[in-house]
Order: structure tokens, then sequence, then C-alpha cells
């Protein structure tokens, strides 16, 4: 199994990055170079516990759907989604949040398996994670545009 670790510290409560790491409007903006939408499940807002989304997007050049479910949440610290179906032989996705000096550590451990075998974990070592890595910190980098332009707005108010 492959792992991704990112720590982030973003300069914004914990409750406000929470709320951004799990809006699925905001996902889709992150995720506009690979047209990923949410096409079934939850589709917009703010995805809760037990709730699924299934993702349409295009990687490397294939339309392919993924079907994910929120399997454990503790506002604000943590939830974890996992695939139900999709490409991945498995793909575990964990969210944890943490304050320190008014401050959020945000981290991300991503979790993935690869179809066949030897061969998948080739293509993982060779170029996947990489890949994954990139869209993932994406993702993180408007997180963290996001939450700290509020936090700027709010102070001048």
């Amino acid at each position: 199994m492959s792992e991704i670790y990112l720590e982030t510290l973003i300069d914004a409560d914990i409750h406000t990055v929470f709320d951004l790491a799990r809006d699925i409007d905001l996902h889709q903006k992150s995720t506009s170079g690979t047209d990923e939408r949410a096409i079934a499940g939850r589709t917009s807002g703010l995805i809760e516990n037990n709730e699924t989304v299934i993702w349409k997007a295009k990687h490397l050049g294939i339309y392919q759907t993924l079907t994910t479910k929120i399997i454990s949440m503790e506002k604000p610290f943590q939830f974890t989604d996992v695939m139900q179906k999709g490409a991945f032989r498995s793909m575990h996705h964990q969210h944890l949040f943490s304050e320190t000096e008014g401050k959020t550590l945000m981290t991300d451990i991503f979790k993935f398996e690869s179809p066949l075998w030897i061969v998948g974990k080739l293509f993982n070592d060779i170029f996947l994670t990489r890949y994954l890595r990139n869209f993932l910190i994406r993702r993180i980098e408007l997180i963290k545009a996001t939450a700290e332009s509020v936090r700027v707005h709010t102070a001048k108010h």
C-alpha cells in the first residue's frame, strides 16, 4: 500500500478549515484541471458522516468514476473517506485537524493500492504517487488560500 502524508499550517480557525475541507463545491473548484464533478450522492455543500459521493473525473486521459463514503467524522477534528467503488484496489483518506497557536494544522493521510499487484506497485512507485500528491496539494492550496482570505476579510470588518 502506498501512502501520501501532507501537513499544512493554515492561519485560520479549525472550524473554518474543517468545513472547507469537506466542502464539495470547493473540492470541485480545486480539481477543475481534471474536470472532476460530483454526479450522485451528496453533490454540493458540506459532506456529513455516512454520506457518499460519486465523482466523475478525467485522470490520465480517461474518464473514471469513484464512489467514496465518509466512514467517520468527529467535528472539527477529523473525518475519513474510503473508496467503495473505483479504479483503485483500495483507497483510504484521513483528514486530521488540530489547533496550534491560533492556527490550524491540517494533516492528510492518503493510502491507496492500485490493481494489478506487482505492475500496479511499479506504476505507483514510478508515477501515480507523485501524480496524486500534486493533485492533493492543489486541493490543499485552495483550502489554505480560501481559509486565510476569509480570516483577513473578517478581520477587516
